[in-house]
C-alpha cells in the first residue's frame, strides 16, 4: 500500500508545531518536555467552542495545524485514539456515582467516541464522512492503516489525527500517560507538489521501533504518541523504515521515503 504525505501537525510537551518539533525529532535539538501553551479553536463558533474539553482542543490543534500547511478540498478523516475522552468518563462516573445521578448535557454530548470529528466538521465546514476508531495501544498504526485505505480507495485525500489525553485520577491509576500529544497527517493517492513523504506500509510481526531519552518515555508514556518514529523519519528527510505496534502482536511496517 503507497500513499504520499503532505502535512503534519503535532501537539505535545515541548513539540508544539511541525516547525518547533522537526529539530527535535530530527535530533537536530535536544528535547524539553515544557508545559503546552493554552489554546483557543476559534474554528468553532463561540457556543461549541465553549463546550470541547482538553482532549478535543488536542485534537483540533493538530489537525488545524495539517490542514493549515496543506489545504485540500473535502477531504475525509479519520481519528483514532485509544480512550477517547477520559476525563468526561470520568465526570460521568462520577454524576451516575451520586444519589441524583444528574447527568450534563454538554457532558453527555462529549462523550461519544467521535465527539472530536464532529467538532472538527463543525469547525472547518468539511462534511465529508470521518471514521473515528480505537485500538488500544495500536490506535496510532490502525489509524494510519484505515486512513491509508481509505485515500486509495476513495482516491481523495484523507486527514488522520490521532491523540490521547492523559486521565484525571482515580482513572490515571488504570489507563496512565505521562503527557498529552496529537499528530495529524494529509494523506493524498497521488504526489503533490510539495509532498514531504512517500509511505509504504503492510502488516508484519516486526519488533517496534523504539526511540532515545525523554522522547522514547513520550512515545511509551502515550498511545498516539507511537507515532514519533514515523514522525522523525519525515523530520530527518531520510529514506527509514519504522515499525509500530498494531494488534494481537503484529505490526505495522513503514517504509518512508522523502520526496
Amino acid at each position: 500500500m503507497e500513499v504520499y504525505l503532505c502535512a503534519v501537525g503535532i501537539v505535545a510537551p515541548g513539540l508544539v508545531g511541525w516547525a518547533q518539533a522537526a529539530p527535535v525529532l530530527a535530533g537536530a535539538r535536544s528535547y524539553h518536555p515544557e508545559p503546552l501553551p493554552r489554546y483557543s479553536p476559534t474554528m468553532l463558533p463561540a457556543n461549541e467552542r465553549r463546550r470541547t474539553t482538553a482532549t478535543i482542543k488536542l485534537a483540533l490543534q493538530a489537525a488545524a495545524e495539517a490542514m493549515s500547511s496543506e489545504p485540500v478540498s473535502a477531504p475525509g478523516a479519520v481519528f483514532a485514539s485509544s480512550d477517547g475522552d477520559l476525563d468526561i468518563v470520568d465526570r460521568l462516573c462520577s454524576a451516575l456515582a451520586l444519589p441524583e445521578r444528574s447527568v450534563s448535557p454538554t457532558h453527555f454530548h462529549n462523550s461519544v467516541h467521535n465527539a472530536p470529528a464532529g467538532y472538527w466538521s463543525i469547525g472547518s465546514g468539511i462534511t465529508a464522512p470521518s471514521t473515528s476508531l480505537s485500538a488500544g495501544d495500536g490506535s496510532f498504526a490502525a489509524g494510519l492503516l484505515e486512513a491509508a485505505t481509505l485515500t486509495l480507495a476513495e482516491a481523495r485525500p484523507t486527514l488522520l489525527v490521532a491523540y490521547d489525553h492523559p486521565a484525571p485520577a482515580p482513572l490515571d491509576r488504570i489507563r496512565p500517560m505521562s503527557a498529552p500529544f496529537a499528530a495529524a497527517l494529509v494523506l493524498t493517492p497521488n504526489r503533490p507538489n510539495g509532498a514531504l513523504a512517500r509511505l509504504w506500509m503492510a502488516l508484519g510481526r516486526s519488533e517496534e521501533t523504539t526511540l532515545a531519552d525523554g522522547l522514547e518515555q513520550l512515545r511509551r508514556g502515550n498511545p498516539a504518541a507511537r507515532a514519533l518514529p514515523l514522525l522523525g523519519a519525515i523530520a530527518r528527510g531520510e529514506a527509514a523504515g519504522v515499525t509500530l505496534p498494531y494488534l494481537d502482536g503484529t505490526a505495522l511496517e513503514v517504509r518512508c521515503e522523502p520526496c
